[in-house]
Formats: structure tokens, sequence, C-alpha cells
């Protein structure tokens, strides 16, 4: 994909599908918003460690496993809609009732409980955002991915901003099971967008065409490749120092003494508004300089407000100091994410775009889970500050593999097996 390429929405049809593109990725931003602000949050306030919220990071196992059903989403249609109807519609339907069932636990006394419907809201989600980006690869034109990684990034930054930030403020008002009500009705609505979807095609792409063991080889044979292997090891470190520095700072600002209002309108929501203008500005630095250049930049931007937030581990926080470093990381953060999106996009081959997709962005999180956890179980015996410095230097590392970034050839498939999708390839998912 050339970074030029952009182009918006320009007919009703066009419209239509961006707008369910983006209300997907909006309701997939929901869940995680909820447990990357709220929950550290809500888990404080009832008397968790810094160790066990540290262990949140594991609650996003399955968004780093979803390669392993990727190919299944692909390949089947359990409610005979459409593969990605039907997938979309079970996992949302799956969603609302796990987060109804959370609304009705008490965080103090059934944590275990709150803890296991917060993962399993992560399996459903991490399937649906599967099925999401099959519905991506499917129906965008050339042209129109640089415009639909936009409607990605700020989609699930608006998620994130409901989830962590607005629903959040509902719950300092209402009490937490507003906040899982809320959840659930997203959800719901979201379904309803779904069922009234119509694809233009019925033609599918993807596993579903030529089967699931074909995909695998073919995944087995990116990860080989020799020119794949600095995006892949960028893809895995990139957000390790940031993610280390995250997770400690909801907890910091509630022995700070910040209000849980306060963390929710600054950190959740004026924060994932800045995120969401960090992405366009991070959209139009790829577009402007390519990947190589725009990931540089946007590194060594991102590494200034991690600076800024570990010096206030060192000599306190207050509700000014809130405000700069929180603006100042989201903007820069969605400015780093918007533009590795696009390089891995880059990188997709079509004809395996969700499963190949899915790959790379479970890659990515992948990166991010270990930060938190060591992180809980340092900072619990030596405080936040000297873990927040050790998070700022991991999160320059990364610099050191730009140069070796190579761009894609067209379409993305150099590491794919193209010989094989000439033999014949079965329509069977098996």
């Amino acid at each position: 994909m050339s970074p030029n390429a952009t182009v918006g929405p320009t007919s009703t049809a066009q419209r239509r599908r961006f707008g369910l593109l983006a209300a997907l990725y909006v309701a997939q931003g929901v869940p995680f918003g909820f447990q990357a602000t709220a929950l550290p949050v809500l888990l404080r306030q009832a008397g968790l460690s810094l160790e066990s919220i540290g262990l949140l990071g594991m609650l996003s196992l399955p968004w780093i496993c979803k390669p392993l059903w990727a190919p299944l989403v692909d390949a089947t249609d359990p409610l005979g809609l459409g593969q990605r109807r039907s997938w979309l519609l079970l996992m949302q339907g799956a969603q609302a009732a796990t987060c109804a069932l959370a609304a009705t636990l008490d965080p103090a006394t059934q944590t275990a409980a709150l803890l296991g419907a917060v993962l399993a809201m992560n399996l459903f989600a991490a399937t649906q955002d599967i099925a999401t980006d099959g519905l991506a690869v499917d129906s965008l034109a050339d042209g129109e991915l640089g415009y639909g990684n936009s409607v990605q990034v700020v989609g699930y930054k608006i998620g994130m901003l409901t989830g962590g930030g607005l629903l959040v403020w509902l719950a300092g008002k209402a009490g937490w099971p507003a906040l899982f009500s809320g959840m659930a009705l997203i959800q719901g609505a979201c379904a309803l967008a779904v069922l009234r979807y119509r694809a233009a095609s019925t033609t599918q792409a993807g596993a579903g065409r030529i089967g699931v063991r074909l995909v695998l080889r073919t995944l087995v044979r990116v990860l080989q490749a020799r020119a794949s292997r600095p995006l892949l090891v960028l893809c895995v470190s990139y957000k390790v120092g940031e993610s280390m520095i995250d997770v400690l700072f909801k907890p910091l600002l509630v022995d700070s003494g910040i209000a849980t209002a306060t963390i929710g309108l600054w950190v959740g929501s004026v924060g994932m508004v800045a995120g969401a203008l960090g992405s366009a500005l991070g959209g139009w630095l790829y577009a402007r300089l390519g990947a190589t250049e725009a990931l540089r930049v946007t590194l060594w931007l991102r590494a200034l407000p991690l600076v800024l937030i570990a010096v206030c581990a060192a000599v306190g926080v207050d509700e000014a100091r809130l405000i700069v470093c929180t603006t100042l990381e989201h903007a820069a953060g969605g400015a780093l994410t918007t533009t590795m999106f696009a390089t891995m996009m880059a990188s997709v081959d079509r004809r395996i775009g969700a499963s190949h997709y899915t790959l790379l962005a479970a890659i990515e999180v992948a990166g991010k889970a270990p930060g938190p956890l060591v992180a809980g179980f340092v900072a619990q015996r030596i405080g936040y500050a000297p873990v927040m410095a050790v998070g700022v230097l991991l999160a320059l590392l990364p610099l050191l593999l730009i140069s070796a970034l190579r761009r894609p050839p067209a379409g993305g498939a150099g590491a794919v097996d193209s010989g094989a999708f000439n033999s014949g390839a079965s329509n069977s998912p098996a």
C-alpha cells in the first residue's frame, strides 16, 4: 500500500461501509479502554496490591493467541449469514451478555469472577477483531486502505475513550454496575448495525477460498522470511516501555489522591481525544515521510511524555501535571500507533488479509504483555520512579531497528508462498 493512497468515502455505499467499520472498531475498543483505565482504578479502590494489578496484562492473552483461531473465523459461517456477519453477531451477543453479568458482581468480594468476565470480554473482542479486519480487507480497495486505517485507530480510541473515560465518569456518579450496563448496550447497538449491513458482493476473501492449511503454511513462511524480521521485532518491542509506564500511571494517580472522576475525565476522556488527534498526525506523517522516517519521528515524540511521567513519579503528581502528561502521552502514542499500523497494513498480503494482519496484530499485543507484569512486581518493591525510568530507556531502543526496515513490495506479498496459491488450493476449511 502506498502511504499516499488515501481517499475518503464518496458514495452512500462507501459511507455506510466506513460507518460500519467505525462502529465495529469503537465496540472493540470499549472493553480494552475499561481494562486499561477503569479496571486498575476499580481494583486499587478494592484494596488490591500493585503486584495483583500488574497481573492484569495477562487478561490480554486472547489478543496474543487469536492467530490460532483466525483461519477458523475466516473459513466458517456458523449462523449462515455470511462469514463476517455471523462471527460479528455471535461475538457482540457474547460480549453484551458478559457485560450484563459483570454488572452483578462485587469487585471487593468477587474479584476472581470479575477478572474472569474481563478475560471473556477480551476473548470475544479479539475474535470479533478477526472478523472486523477480514471485513475491512474484503471491502476496502487499495486506495481506501489509508482511510480505513484511520477509521480503525480513531474508532478504537473512541471506544477506549468510552470504556475508560465516559463510563468511568458515569461509574463515579452512578456506581460501577452502570459502567457494565453501558458496555452491554453499546455492544447491542453495534449488533443491530451489523444486522442491517449487506455486503455488495457475496464473495469472501481469505481462508474460506484458499483453505486453512494453506493459510497456516503461508503464515509460517511469513515468520521465517528474513525480510520480515525487522518488522516483527519492531512489533514486539516498540510498546514495551510504554506499557510498563502506563500500567503504573493509574495506580500512581490513585495513590497521589487524584479523584476517580478526575482520572476518568483527563486520562480516559480528554486523553483519548488527544490520542485521536495524534492518530491523525501519525497518518499525515506517514503520508508525507513514509514508514521509516514517520516511525523515527513518532518514536521520539512518544519518548517526551514518558520522561515527564517518570519525573512526576519522583517529584509528585497534581492535577496540572496529570493534564500535561496525559495529553502529550496520548497524542504521541496515537501518532506512533497509526504509523505502526499503517506500516503493518502495507506488508499484508490481501489474499490472506485477515489472518496475516491478525498475526502481526497479535505479535504487537504480545510485545506489550510482559511489561505490566514485570512493572507491577518490581514497583511494589522499589517504587514507581525507578521502574518508569527503565520504561523510558526501553521505549527508545526500537529506534535502533528503524534503519533495518525495508519498504514492502507492492501488495505486501514478498514473503508469501505465491507458488502455493497457483497449485490448486482447496476450498475446504480443512
